[in-house]
Parts: C-alpha cells; structure tokens; sequence
C-alpha cells in the first residue's frame, strides 16, 4: 500500500509517462502507424486522467506544500507553477475534445486541435515532473 508521501512520486512518474505516450503517439503517427498513435494516446488520457485523480486526493488529504526555496529560483518556480497551472487547466477539455474527434474519425478537426493540444499537454506533462524536482527534490 501506498503512503500519502509516496503520491508526490507516483504523480511525477505519471507526468513523465505521459510525456513519453505523447512524443510517442506524435512519431507514430508522422510515420502513419495509426493504430500505435492511438493506443498511445489513448494511453496518454488514461496516465493523466490517473495523475489527477492521484493529485486531488494527495491534495484533499495532505493540503498544499510550501516552496522552499530562496534567492533567484523563488520567481523562477512561481513562474513554471503559474503557467503549468493555467495551461493544466485548459489541457483537459482540449485533449479529450482532440480524442473524441480522433476516435470519431474526424481527422481534419482531430489534426487541426492537436495541433495546438500537443504541444501545451507536452508542457504541462513535463512542468509537471520538474515542478515536483524543485518542490520535493532538489530545494
């Protein structure tokens, strides 16, 4: 059984799990193998979707951690935590929205939303695993 303590890890591999399905499913598909873009993908939904549940419960039982840290790297993880926050928030209709159209086979709309999807899930992902580095690890 998982402790409370070990969500913060469990959350950062999920991000970076998703990171990898995403760089993944974009190769798979520039090489046209559909069917492995969309088990990545799909894969990809399922990893977040597992990350937020493990977040919310880490959050609804153990509250918010202060940063630690002082000097230059003060303003510099605010700045990440800001924009990962914001993006985070906008990344989940926009990937599901982007799946449905996918696995709908509308694929002029699933291109031209992936588009723009991709590559603020990437950000979102990888902020994710080094906004758990400076929180947790590395101050």
């Amino acid at each position: 059984m998982l402790a409370l303590s070990d969500l913060t890890v469990l959350n950062a591999s999920l991000n970076a799990i998703t990171t990898v399905l995403l760089l993944t499913g974009y190769a798979m598909i520039r090489h046209r193998r559909v069917s492995l873009h969309r088990a990545c993908m799909i894969a990809a939904v399922a990893t977040s979707m597992l990350f937020l549940a493990s977040y919310l419960y880490y959050h609804a039982h153990v509250g918010s951690k202060r940063f630690p840290g002082q000097g230059w790297i003060r303003p510099v993880y605010f700045a990440i935590l800001f924009s990962h926050t914001v993006l985070a928030a906008a990344v989940v209709p926009l990937a599901l929205t982007t799946l449905v159209r996918g696995l709908r086979e509308q694929f002029v709309r699933h291109r031209r939303l992936a588009r723009c999807t991709l590559p603020i899930w990437l950000y979102v992902s990888v902020t994710g695993v080094v906004i758990y580095l400076l929180l947790y690890r590395l101050v």
